[in-house]
C-alpha cells in the first residue's frame, strides 16, 4: 500500500478569461468541505486519505471535477451532499458513486 490509501484531487483551477473552470463551481469550498469531512471521520493522514488542490485536470466543461486515486475515478458534484456521498460511499465504503461519475474518455 502507498503512503495514503486514497488521494483525492480537487481541481481548483481558475481562468481569468471567463472560460469554464472548476473555481467557478465552488472548488475551493468543496476542497475545504472534503478536508473537514475526512478529518472528522478520522481518515486524514498516512494510511488514510489526503485531499489536495489540483491545477487544471483538463475537463473544464464537465466540472467541477474531483478525482480519487489509486482507483482513478473521476467525479463531478453540485453541492455538499454530493461531496458527502463521495466520502461515505467511495472513501469509506470503497464503492463508486455512479450518478456522479464522469465518462472516463
Amino acid at each position: 500500500m502507498g503512503y495514503y490509501k486514497r488521494h483525492v484531487f480537487v481541481c481548483t483551477n481558475s481562468r481569468e478569461d471567463g472560460a469554464d473552470c472548476c473555481a467557478n463551481g465552488g472548488a475551493a469550498e468543496a476542497r475545504a468541505h472534503l478536508k473537514d469531512r475526512v478529518k472528522v471521520l478520522g481518515m486524514k493522514g498516512p494510511g488514510g486519505v489526503r485531499v489536495s488542490s489540483s491545477g487544471c485536470l483538463g475537463r473544464c466543461g464537465e466540472g467541477p471535477v474531483v478525482v480519487v486515486y489509486p482507483e482513478a475515478v473521476w467525479y463531478t458534484y453540485v453541492d455538499g451532499e454530493d461531496l458527502d456521498e463521495i466520502v461515505d460511499r467511495h472513501l469509506v465504503a470503497g464503492e463508486a458513486v455512479d450518478r456522479l461519475l464522469l465518462d472516463p474518455e
